[in-house]
């Protein structure tokens, strides 16, 4: 399969080992458009969570859960860990809290989705009635922002900052994944493909 940039391209834009911070609510395409955009750049995508923590600490997922609920530090120590291996250049980090906590990020991106396209989505990936996926899902959305707020005093529903905001409805992966591409290579005034 052919590259859909050329390696010029590709090539002057490693040179600059830029960063690109994806966040975006359960359901919105974080870690699906993260790693389609790390492919079509030849990035490396991070994606570093709590089940490779728990295994890199040799503990069940659920006992780190657990752990992390009655310690502030294990989400620290996650994210800390994200910006760490974000810290060469070259990649997409794709989660929750990037386009906060990558402060150096070329490119930051978020991504939203109505409630029922989020729950579909979700739905489809977990199982369970949309129904109840919709009312999970509008639950963790505010157990979510409490906990970045006593973390970071972050308000994820604040976002306006970013550089570029997409709503995936009705849109393709790669379709978004294509948009946020572009708009590294404007941002980084990289000559596009088209001139």
């Amino acid at each position: 399969m052919k590259h859909p940039l050329s390696e010029e391209l590709l090539s002057s834009l490693k040179s600059r080992t830029p960063k690109i911070a994806i966040s975006g609510k359960s359901g919105c395409g974080n870690t699906t458009v993260s790693g389609l955009v790390a492919r079509t750049l030849g990035f490396q995508v991070i994606n570093y969570t709590f089940r490779n923590l728990a295994r890199d600490r040799g503990m069940s997922f659920q006992e780190l859960h657990t752990k992390a609920g009655q310690d502030p530090a294990w989400d620290r120590y996650l994210d800390a860990k994200q910006v760490e291996l974000a810290g060469p250049g070259n990649c997409v980090l794709g989660s929750r809290l990037a386009i906060w906590i990558l402060e150096d990020a070329d490119l930051r991106v978020y991504l939203t989705a109505s409630p029922d396209v989020r729950a579909e989505r979700i739905r489809q990936r977990e199982g369970g009635s949309l129904q109840e996926v919709l009312e999970a899902t509008r639950i963790r959305d505010q157990e979510d922002h409490r906990r970045y707020q006593d973390l970071y005093t972050i308000d994820n529903n604040d976002y306006a900052f970013s550089d570029l905001i997409i709503n995936t409805d009705g849109l393709l992966p790669g379709a978004i994944a294509g948009i946020i591409s572009q708009a590294l290579i404007e941002k980084l005034d990289l000559p596009s493909e088209d001139s």
